[in-house]
């Protein structure tokens, strides 16, 4: 693992760093540091005002300093003389315990107390746009049911072959692209790890994808809706939990149903438990509940969740079990923060394994056709207020999270929330001028 950022940068010929961090809203944040001046950003932090950025903070706070995590550092494939390193924001001498790496930090080691860690892999979908974000950019890219379209992904090949490759020299192990089931819609995918570094390279992914985007003069949105009939863009998480020395996989029994232990039916246990309250993580945004509610697409199916159930290999539930020793959580859409994303789950699944929850009967029909069938299962909720509501309102998640990510989440969400409902827009005064 690297930790003299210095030498990194001699052997590399880094000329900058951007040490990087992620605020609630999932905005990356950085100063662009000269490789000369990094030692002592390692030794010292650099000064962010946190009131500036999606903290919840006020101007009257101190000074937060963001120390470079050197095991994160990435090499920029695309401009080689740049690297990209997470942050560990600071203040008054302590880890700022609503910064959400920080937070994922803290839960990863309360797991590995208990004798666990989270391994994941996750589906980050993004839509190619017109700059101006009007329209899909390929305008020969019209099909009914565009998935797996080889002329359209050809079309990208320039675009999506460098982001590919891009991952590959990193060290991701990227293993297919492919184009979505909406029109200017992708997905690249790579090998799963333990959940910080996850993390770490989702968050590098979006940032990645958008940069080498403007590259080719076209615009990467992972915006959960960005067009009212299209598929949205969804975040899926593969997901099992491993001893803590990463070499046994307790997700996994051959013999039981569907090849999941019971561990990992109480995982699954606690994050249908906790659904409700945790699509304020998983579907942070107003424009979220446009793709977890929608109509169906002109695709045929909107691939998104709208109820709490899971069953095997079955795409319309929240949760889906596609083989032995690993659960998809079908929920999280694309502007889901990569580091809280991991942190609902993780808690959801604790609270699971703590009190041997039960995920309920399997549901094997379509629930986007049959959905009325499953009479006891739970509603997502209708939009963000209510989801803040329900997060608000859960006792375990607040318990493991802790207050001050708690308070300060649905400070800045309800904030948001106030400011959208203050909006005033065509739609109302197309019908309500004359009323």
């Amino acid at each position: 693992m690297t930790q003299d950022l210095t030498g990194y940068a001699k052997e590399r010929g880094i000329k900058y760093f951007l040490v990087n961090f992620t605020d609630l809203f999932g905005v990356q944040r950085a100063k662009m540091v000269p490789s000369q001046a990094i030692a002592g950003m390692q030794k010292d932090g650099g000064g962010f005002a946190g009131f500036a950025t999606w903290l919840d903070m006020t101007p009257a706070n101190a000074d937060m300093f963001v120390f470079p995590d050197a095991p994160s550092v990435m090499q920029l494939p695309w401009k080689k003389d740049v690297a990209w390193v997470a942050g560990i924001p600071v203040m008054d001498g302590k880890p700022v315990a609503h910064a959400p790496r920080n937070l994922l930090k803290r839960l990863v080691a309360q797991a590995a107390e208990k004798g666990f860690m989270l391994k994941s892999g996750v589906e980050p979908e993004f839509h190619l746009i017109t700059p101006d974000g009007r329209s899909v950019a390929d305008g020969a890219d019209r099909q009914e049911k565009p998935c797996y379209d080889q002329q359209a992904l050809m079309r990208r090949y320039d675009l999506i072959s460098e982001i590919c490759d891009s991952m590959n020299e990193l060290g991701w192990g990227a293993y297919q692209n492919d184009h979505e089931d909406a029109n200017g819609q992708f997905e690249i995918n790579w090998d799963f790890t333990d959940a910080l570094t996850t993390s770490d390279r989702h968050a590098f992914f979006k940032y990645m994808v958008r940069a080498l985007a403007e590259k080719h003069g076209l615009r990467a949105t992972f915006m959960p809706k960005p067009f009212t009939n299209l598929t949205g863009n969804g975040c899926h998480m593969h997901a099992s939990v491993w001893s803590t020395d990463g070499k046994t996989n307790l997700f996994k029994d051959d013999a039981g149903e569907l090849g999941l232990s019971a561990m990992g039916y109480h995982f699954l246990g606690g994050v249908l438990h906790n659904g409700e309250a945790l699509c304020a993580i998983t579907n942070p945004t107003v424009n979220s509940y446009k793709r977890i509610n929608a109509p169906r697409t002109t695709s045929g199916a909107t691939w998104a969740p709208n109820t709490l159930t899971y069953g095997g290999n079955n795409r319309t539930n929240m949760v889906r079990i596609p083989g032995a020793g690993r659960v998809e959580f079908r929920l999280a859409d694309g502007a889901v923060n990569p580091y809280l994303h991991h942190c609902v789950y993780l808690a959801a699944g604790i609270d699971g394994i703590e009190n041997a929850r039960h995920p309920g009967e399997r549901v094997d029909f379509d629930m986007y056709t049959e959905g009325w069938k499953a009479t006891s299962a739970k509603k997502l909720p209708l939009n963000m207020l209510d989801a803040i509501r329900l997060f608000e309102a859960n006792p375990f998640l607040r318990s493991v999270l802790g207050d001050e990510f708690c308070n300060g989440y649905v400070k800045l969400k309800n904030a948001e929330w106030n400011s959208y409902a203050a909006h005033l827009t065509d739609w109302e005064r197309d019908r309500t001028l004359d009323c």
